[in-house]
């Protein structure tokens, strides 16, 4: 299976990124707090399927991330920057939580260019639910088991791991990130499958009922006993017991565009 992974000049930072297996483009975002080794159980199917872009989000990571700012709007821009640097034009996506808003933007943003993405735990605006969520989550109160997997993921250490809880704290004050229009998401014109947990703690079942009431090519998928951190693994153990992708999202990813 070939593979590389290499660091890219994007805009004002330096993002590492994967590349592996070979097909259609198949770009993979990962969750605030992740890196791109959050696909790792994914990738050996995957990769049998499609051409895999696997970055780290800007100060995620192996990325850098200078301005120590983050929204979803940048993201989406540096995607696109990357996608084009590597001369990928129409690609498909797959994205979880931070991941799935970033999808937002770019499907918003260039909407002729994804011919289909999975978005799991995403939203197109942060409810005070998830503002209380996030104003809870802060570097001092973070679970030991949670700040070691952090440790492992992130090279800059402390510095960089309290960026991110500052980034993170952000999106509970802003409104201008997130903050699409069920009008603004109609003009999405992707294949779309949408996932999300009953039980997510931050994001009620609401948000995901009124995506797809707003998309003109969408699925909905909402997974039972699933909460937010833990609905990749609940999406499987609802179908297999493997970490296999379950065929109703590899069959929209996977559907001639």
């Amino acid at each position: 299976m070939f593979q590389q992974e290499t660091t890219m000049t994007i805009n004002d930072s330096e993002l590492f990124y994967r590349l592996c297996g070979d097909g259609p483009a198949l770009l993979l975002l990962h969750g605030f707090f992740m890196s791109g080794a959050q696909w790792e159980p994914l990738i050996p199917e995957l990769a049998e399927e499609f051409r895999l872009v696997i970055p780290d989000l800007r100060g995620h990571g192996r990325s850098t991330n200078p301005s120590y700012k983050f929204t979803h709007r940048q993201a989406a821009l540096d995607m696109y920057a990357l996608l084009d640097k590597l001369g990928i034009g129409r690609f498909r996506a797959i994205g979880f939580s931070t991941g799935a808003m970033t999808l937002l933007h770019m499907a918003t943003q260039q909407p002729g260019r994804i011919e289909a993405m999975a978005l799991f735990g995403g939203t197109h605006y942060f409810p005070e639910q998830a503002r209380a969520g996030i104003r809870a989550m802060t570097y001092e109160t973070a679970a030991p088991e949670f700040m070691e997997m952090l440790g492992g993921l992130h090279v800059g250490g402390e510095k960089q791991i309290r960026a991110l809880f500052s980034q993170f704290r952000q999106f509970a004050e802003t409104y201008d990130d997130m903050n699409f229009t069920p009008a603004y998401l109609s003009t999405i014109t992707a294949r779309t499958l949408i996932v999300h947990g009953d039980r997510d703690e931050f994001l009620p079942v609401s948000i995901p009922v009124e995506i797809y009431g707003s998309l003109p090519h969408a699925t909905l998928w909402i997974v039972p006993n699933a909460g937010h951190t833990n609905l990749l693994e609940s999406m499987s153990a609802c179908v297999t017991a493997s970490h296999k992708l379950p065929d109703v999202a590899l069959g929209i990813l996977k559907a001639a565009g």
